[in-house]
């Protein structure tokens, strides 16, 4: 059976390279004198080691970055010599190295609002025996910073950093909350890969009115999901607090009614006053 996932990125179990190319900023970066380009641009490279993208060669890199091949080959000649990157002479390929997974536990250590929400989020999928996700925007996706399975019939063990798009439940209720030019500014970024603009303004209609967001067999049949975007009392910036499951455990009028509750009263006990 295949893993429960609310999102439609490829699937942490494949190896190939992700289908969204991570353009590379612009070398000219006009009107921005302290912006380093060299480093953005091995940023970018990095970033384009998803979870489920296991290695990666310098011509794969090029086309997810739009970088030139011969500024790609430089790039990971530096970040494997930093070891950041792992160098595979058998197929002359690359995967991320240990420095990599440091700056990631070290992201994570910090977060306060990870160990905050940990304990409420446990028993929200106690609670309602759904996968409940913590996650906040990345570039172009929302990233998993924390997820609490509540039955192991969910088949869901998807990990902390996986990436759920924005046309999922959390990716809605992000978009939602933010104010609309900046909502509009992202969704242009996006071009073709933003969600659909019914579905955004759906999501809009459903925060103001219900307080979040839902995707009831949206991204495949008989799986619901809802979300709310939360402000910290970290003080750490917005984050999304969402749960789902296959229909059968989480029929659509549950969902919209003790589940949606539930998650509302969580996020809001991780939000400051007015912050939810």
């Amino acid at each position: 059976m295949q893993p429960f996932s609310e999102s439609d990125e490829d699937s942490p179990q494949s190896t190939g390279p992700a289908r969204r190319k991570r353009a590379a900023p612009d070398s000219d970066a006009p009107g921005r004198p302290d912006f380093v380009t060299a480093l953005a641009r091995g940023l970018a490279v990095l970033r384009c080691f998803q979870p489920g993208v296991r290695t990666l060669g310098n011509q794969e890199l090029a086309r997810l970055t739009e970088l030139p091949k011969a500024t790609v080959s430089r790039l990971t000649f530096t970040l494997t010599e930093l070891g950041y990157l792992r160098y595979h002479a058998d197929t002359g390929r690359y995967s991320p190295g240990y420095g990599v997974l440091a700056l990631g536990f070290g992201l994570l250590a910090g977060l306060e609002v990870r160990e905050l929400a940990r304990n409420a989020m446990q028993q929200l999928a106690r609670k309602t025996g759904g996968a409940v996700a913590l996650g906040a925007l990345d570039g172009d996706a929302m990233v998993y910073l924390e997820a609490v399975h509540g039955s192991s019939a969910l088949y869901l063990r998807l990990p902390v950093g996986y990436r759920a798009s924005l046309g999922t439940a959390m990716g809605r209720a992000h978009l939602a909350g933010l104010p609309r030019a900046q909502r509009d500014a992202l969704l242009a970024g996006l071009g073709q890969a933003a969600p659909p603009a019914a579905a955004v303004a759906r999501a809009v209609d459903e925060l103001a009115n219900e307080g979040c967001c839902y995707a009831v067999g949206e991204w495949q049949p008989g799986i619901n999901a809802v979300a709310v975007p939360f402000t910290a009392i970290t003080g750490e910036g917005r984050f999304v607090l969402s749960c789902g499951g296959p229909d059968t455990l989480l029929p659509e009028a549950e969902l919209r009614g003790r589940i949606a509750g539930m998650l509302r009263r969580t996020a809001a006990q991780l939000s400051g006053p007015g912050g939810a």
